[in-house]
């Protein structure tokens, strides 16, 4: 039988100007470690930066030339000694600051003459600790890579849900449109639960990558000024069909004198989406749904209670949650209540992230609500206003619901369209709504394709997918719009991740507008009009 490896010793660097010092620390170590000597700071630096590296350096104080403090500063400098534990070693009788001997990163001090079982118990207790903390330091770079691979995967398997839901909602979209061709009700119906339960599986993919990003500190915000009475409205159009499959009465009171507040819009939204979603979900039929937004000031009796808020609450008249399930409302993936979820879809994933929301703009959100009685929910956020030097912000096309429709040109006069598009069936399900909207179409799967039908065909209007134009899309979009021939013409960028803000830089060029997939396909022809033909736009 083999007998086992010997155990390598740790290896000790003990440093001092005087050899009979060093002897004294070599007869009390050396049956335990494997032990250097250096009589000089300079060389203990050298030998310190040598493999193996020594694992604690035990360092005198009063040293000449180069002194124990002035040897420890260059070892915490250097990236390779570092994370060597230093003890100092001194005389009593020696003046010493131990503050700055701590200030550069030493762990201990002993004091002369050394007492052999004082040496190994701090030698023995710091080796403990160096041998923990490289243990913890390999296990939070595990994490960091396992988080790595999670994020990737998060935004791989994000990419690849998206884009056959694009090619989904799109065809359903252009069927109960009639392109092709008329359908009965029973045909109606079934396409309208089709695109109901790809509308679902979007937000909850949207929601998981949101909430991922939250928790790992990925997502920031983007606060601008906003109006509030529209991002109201926005929101509750959003849940409206929804509402009149229940015939539940919605409303709405934004506040008065408050037209703009500083926040980030589009996750403001998505909270107070999410929080209307569920109120018209657990409210039964003809019941109401409201949504109130007051500004809240401190009060005269206490002004320091807390800076002026703005408070948005969503009231239902449904079903109530009992004071015990309350507090596990916003942890993720928490579904209170597994019968009323069973009739309901869901992943428990809505109220953490608005929570999450709420939390990035130093706010809170709570529930006030009894069995029955209905509920409210409350989200109250910091009230900041908007420089009112700065810019306005641009209401993007997605808020303006419902699309207006747009008048049918002759053939001869409707815009000519490229479409550079790298998805076979998106491509399809796009060139031919654009085709029975009779506007003119021309395609490309690559960008070399789409630089030289640009060239000969001169379209009014570019729709181009960044999928085609590999990894870097930003320099891409630079480049085209960098060609005199590209520069003036309209570009619509349609992504498959999120949009960048601010967006693609692209100055002296024609106008740019970004779309993240996937869209309603009423909202790029509106898009279209809007930047090729305003004229046809029906305000």
């Amino acid at each position: 039988m083999e007998s086992p490896p010997p155990v390598e010793k740790p290896k000790i660097l003990i440093v001092d100007d005087r050899p009979e010092n060093l002897q004294i620390l070599l007869e009390i170590l050396k049956e335990d470690y494997a032990v250097i000597a250096a009589t000089t700071g300079e060389k203990a630096l050298t030998l310190a930066t040598k493999d193996p590296h020594p694992d604690l350096i035990l360092l005198d104080v009063m040293m000449p030339d180069l002194d124990g403090y002035g040897v420890c500063q260059r070892l915490k400098a250097n990236p390779v000694t570092q994370a060597i534990p230093v003890i100092f070693v001194s005389a009593r009788e020696e003046e010493i600051d131990e503050t700055k001997g701590f200030e550069l990163g030493a762990v201990d001090y002993i004091t002369k003459p050394v007492s052999p079982p004082v040496v190994k118990a701090r030698l023995k207790s710091h080796l403990t600790i160096q041998r923990l903390n490289q243990s913890l330091m390999a296990t939070n770079q595990g994490l960091a890579e396992v988080t790595r691979y999670k994020d990737e995967f998060l935004a791989n398997m994000t990419h690849e849900l998206r884009t056959p839901l694009n090619t989904i909602l799109g065809f359903s979209e252009a069927l109960q449109e009639g392109i092709y061709g008329k359908l009965n009700d029973r045909q109606a119906n079934a396409l309208r639960t089709i695109d109901a339960s790809s509308q679902h599986l979007l937000s909850l993919i949207g929601d998981i990558l949101d909430l991922s990003k939250i928790v790992a500190g990925k997502l920031e915000l983007q606060q601008t000024p906003t109006a509030i009475a529209e991002l109201c409205r926005a929101s509750l159009l959003f849940v409206q069909h929804q509402a009149q499959q229940k015939n539940i009465q919605l409303s709405c009171c934004p506040p008065e004198g408050l037209e703009l507040a500083l926040l980030d819009e589009r996750r403001i939204k998505q909270a107070l989406i999410n929080l209307l979603s569920n109120a018209v979900k657990f409210t039964p039929e003809n019941g109401t749904v409201s949504l109130t937004v007051t500004v809240e000031t401190p009060s005269a009796s206490d002004p320091a209670s807390h800076s002026p808020r703005i408070l948005f609450q969503v009231w239902d008249s449904g079903i109530g949650i009992s004071t015990a399930d309350q507090e596990y409302l916003f942890h993720p993936f928490v579904q209170i209540n597994p019968v009323l979820n069973r009739q309901q879809t869901g992943t428990g994933l809505g109220l953490a992230l608005v929570k999450k929301i709420a939390e990035l703009h130093q706010g809170d959100v709570w529930v006030d609500s009894e069995l029955g009685q209905g509920s409210c929910f409350s989200m109250a956020l910091p009230l900041r206003f908007p420089d009112r030097n700065a810019s306005p912000t641009l209401l993007s096309a997605s808020n303006v619901i419902p699309f207006p429709s747009s008048c049918p040109l002759p053939v001869s006069q409707s815009p000519l369209v490229l479409l550079a598009e790298g998805n076979p069936e998106t491509r399809q399900t796009l060139s031919t709504y654009l085709s029975a909207r009779r506007y003119r179409v021309i395609t490309a799967d690559n960008e070399p394709a789409a630089i030289a039908l640009t060239e000969i065909k001169h379209p009014d209007i570019i729709l181009l997918d960044t999928q085609i134009l590999g990894d870097d899309a930003e320099t891409m979009v630079a480049k085209l719009r960098a060609n005199p021939l590209l520069a003036p013409t309209p570009l619509v960028v349609m992504m498959a991740g999120k949009i960048p803000d601010p967006p693609f830089s692209c100055a002296d060029s024609g106008p740019t507008h970004y779309l993240a997939k996937p869209f309603r396909l009423k909202e790029l022809t509106y898009i279209i009009d809007q930047l090729v033909n305003p004229l046809a736009v029906v305000n």
